[in-house]
């Protein structure tokens, strides 16, 4: 069984964070492990509270991983902290480190800052150049960038300064477009345009999260990065097709939905 690692924050709500991306990793038949970096106090209506888990803490749980298990696949979300990211920066730098999927997490729906705006440039000058593939938002690409996003060629603008910036591939998420939700991926020199249709719900948390997992999950099961995330955008369209809601505000959706 493939064994894929997250490096995120902890939603004690379950719809996104390290809960969502265990069992997006179940969902693809991996093996799910954790590496915790925050723990947030958050339910449908918002994110209201966040403790950062202490530098040494998470570079200890880094190497007790790999010391012992073989990883396939890592996925990064939440690290709101530059000593977060120097520390996760270097001590992945220790190892063999295969298809890093960087989300790079900044605002909650609900305005919540997840990243320190002073972090902004430790994540881009540490962890960028190590990912495989990065997965900004709209919004994330505009702070990543300084660049106006909100359009077609925006995205593409926006995918080449990021590609810039050190990971081999690109994928700006056009979630936030009006009309229907297309994704770009940029290797460098080609872009490849994923659609879908515009879902008429409310229950979108941890869309992100989500789809990151599974692009990291289908890469340690070794699909090229078109098929992971071909794969990965039907999975999460599903996942959003059968989302449902669990209390006042946005539900989660349906990590699960071919079993139940």
């Amino acid at each position: 069984m493939k064994k894929i690692l997250t490096i995120a924050g902890s939603d004690s709500s379950g719809g996104a964070g390290i809960q969502a991306d265990i069992k997006t990793f179940s969902a693809h038949e991996v093996f799910g492990m954790s590496i915790i970096t925050a723990v947030t106090a958050q339910n449908t209506e918002g994110v209201f509270a966040v403790q950062d888990i202490r530098p040494d803490i998470i570079q200890k749980q880094i190497e007790v991983i790999f010391d012992d298990i073989p990883v396939d696949g890592v996925k990064i979300a939440m690290v709101s902290k530059t000593e977060t990211i120097k520390i996760i920066a270097d001590t992945l730098s220790k190892y063999s480190v295969k298809n890093l999927v960087l989300d790079p997490v900044m605002i909650s729906k609900s305005g919540y800052h997840l990243l320190e705006p002073e972090a902004k440039e430790a994540l881009i000058d540490h962890l960028l150049p190590m990912a495989r593939v990065v997965t900004p938002n709209l919004p994330e690409a505009e702070v990543i960038t300084g660049l106006k996003v909100s359009t077609i060629e925006d995205m593409k603008k926006a995918a080449k300064v990021i590609f810039d910036m050190g990971p081999k591939y690109v994928l700006v998420k056009g979630g936030h477009l009006e009309g229907e939700a297309v994704d770009i991926l940029y290797d460098g020199s080609t872009y490849t345009y994923y659609s879908s249709p515009r879902i008429n719900t409310i229950n979108t948390h941890g869309t992100g999260c989500t789809l990151s997992s599974a692009i990291a999950a289908n890469l340690g099961k070794d699909l090229n990065i078109t098929e992971a995330i071909d794969e990965a955008k039907g999975y999460i369209t599903k996942a959003i097709q059968e989302s449902f809601s669990i209390g006042k505000g946005v539900g989660p959706v349906h990590h699960f939905y071919k079993w139940y």
